[in-house]
């Protein structure tokens, strides 16, 4: 999701002009940032192309050592990382430190991980070319710009960060204008291990900010938020021919089979759903429940829901939407459900206040209206029956997202999951994927494309690198002018032999 923040210019001549970072549940300013701009950038991406070649030349192991230094410097100091994502976030402080310390966890990945995975190793040459040696490896790209989020402002850019930075890249990141604190925190730390080097730098602004870090000399830029913003992420940075990876929105569900276990069900799809108050891409905004065990998982979801409920530091499971203009889209996905017929079992129509969203549940939800085609990003629940496993995943994959979801049963989860669109699901859990730093996390559809952590979001912010080396002289030397055609003769009798066989298809009848 992004945002716009009016910032509070102090003159056109002097300082920058800057913004301040506001506490979503007090309304007190947690600090004040500067808005920068063409020129703060560009200095920004060429101290971190300066640096890129001392962290480039220090190979895997000594990048290793500084990162799992890093790790250690956030490990030690995780509670004041996660006080500042609670004040500039507004999410419970132990969210907070849940979130911090996945992201070290994939710190620690990334850093012990990317010598095997993007290491020099050999590849199969194949008859033709058994006089050869081959090899492919992976170099760093350079710079790498990193626009983070404000729904999770430590574990998500982690996800592009630490493992752009293990690969051997240096990074400038552009955190959110509503968590820079975190983003500042972040930066910091690194700095200190590498003992003032420009290997992690940071820009702070607005969304200009963020369209010149798109438009600058940088070699990728990986972006999560809001698939609108990700069109125009990869049209600033189509100017020059930039990569992008995109980790956009989704619409995630849910599903419940006859055979699962419904309190298990129930109690995920209610943290799944309510959890950072709604505002998970990865998050469930849509239940499917067969029809013959319906009654019984709403029982058990509505008995588990008692007690829940929005606050600040006084005890709320869950904090204030951190984005005030997304209370507005939560109010008319509420509201229109309930025009089309939902029934509201919890919540519903005035749920969403000043700052706070009460837990909202709607059953009987058209399959067009708002709260099911589009992201909510609130703390509510759209549950539908559905008569069989078939229906389920015909409505779960009837949407232009296709980010994440999870599947509850036993003889036919598995298959199920296989079914889903997407590019992560959970088996009887939600999110463990997520925490799990060897699998690929990313969607497909308008929830973007590429891939953060494990071996494919190492490669992510690489390039492969094929190399050959002659072992012996060829028996065929075709890469000659001199070439003769008792060589040819021979390659043709060489290709029958490996190529020329039948077809194992089947015959046509």
């Amino acid at each position: 999701m992004t945002a716009t923040i009016e910032p509070s210019v102090e003159t056109t001549e002097g300082p920058r002009p800057t913004f301040d970072s506001l506490n979503p549940a007090t309304g007190d300013v947690v600090g004040t940032f500067p808005i920068d701009g063409r020129a703060e950038v560009d200095a920004a991406v060429a101290a971190a192309r300066e640096a890129s070649a001392w962290w480039r030349d220090l190979g895997f192991d000594g990048r290793k050592e500084y990162l799992l230094q890093w790790r250690s410097v956030l490990t030690r100091r995780l509670s004041q990382l996660a006080d500042q994502v609670h004040r500039e976030g507004g999410k419970p402080h132990g969210d907070a430190l849940l979130e911090a310390g996945l992201a070290i966890d994939h710190i620690a990945w990334a850093a012990k991980s990317a010598g095997k995975v993007l290491g020099r190793h050999k590849v199969g040459t194949g008859l033709l070319m058994s006089n050869q040696t081959a090899y492919v490896e992976y170099k760093p790209l350079g710079v790498v710009g990193v626009i983070g989020p404000w729904n999770y402002p430590t574990f998500t850019p982690m996800g592009s960060i630490a493992y752009a930075l293990a690969a051997g890249n240096a990074v400038v990141f552009k955190p959110s204008e509503y968590t820079p604190g975190v983003g500042r925190f972040l930066v910091d730390t690194f700095t200190e291990v590498v003992h003032g080097r420009p290997v992690l730098n940071l820009v702070t602004g607005l969304g200009e900010t963020g369209n010149h870090l798109c438009t600058a000399a940088v070699d990728k830029i990986a972006f999560t938020g809001s698939a609108a913003t990700g069109k125009k992420v990869m049209a600033a940075c189509a100017e020059n021919l930039t990569p992008v990876v995109i980790e956009a929105g989704g619409k995630d569900s849910l599903i419940v089979d006859e055979d699962a276990d419904l309190q298990s069900a129930a109690e995920a799809a209610l943290w799944a759903g309510m959890s950072n108050a709604g505002q998970t891409c990865i998050g469930t905004e849509r239940v499917y429940v067969h029809e013959k065990v319906f009654d019984p998982f709403m029982a058990e979801l509505l008995k588990q829901a008692e007690g829940i409920r929005p606050g600040y530091d006084d005890g709320g499971v869950y904090g204030p939407a951190t984005m005030p203009k997304q209370l507005d889209v939560i109010r008319s996905h509420i509201d229109d459900a309930l025009a089309r017929g939902g029934q509201a079992v919890l919540g519903g129509a005035g749920a969403v206040g000043d700052k706070y969203v009460q837990p909202t549940i709607i059953t009987h939800v058209p399959e067009d209206s708002l709260a099911v085609t589009e992201e909510t990003f609130g703390p509510t629940l759209v549950v539908n029956p559905v008569k069989d496993m078939d229906e389920a995943v015909e409505l779960t994959n009837a949407t232009k997202y296709g980010l994440a979801g999870a599947v509850f049963g036993k003889k036919r989860a598995m298959d199920v999951a296989a079914r889903i669109r997407s590019g992560m699901t959970s088996v009887n859990s939600v999110i463990s994927f997520a925490a799990i730093p060897g699998l690929p996390f990313g969607g497909v559809g308008d929830s973007g494309f590429g891939r953060i952590h494990g071996p494919d979001g190492l490669r992510e912010f690489t390039y492969p690198k094929a190399i050959t080396k002659q072992r012996m002289k060829p028996v065929l030397m075709l890469q000659s002018l001199t070439r003769d055609e008792k060589t040819e003769s021979r390659f043709q009798q060489i290709l029958t032999v490996m190529h020329g066989g039948s077809s194992t298809l089947p015959k046509r009848r």
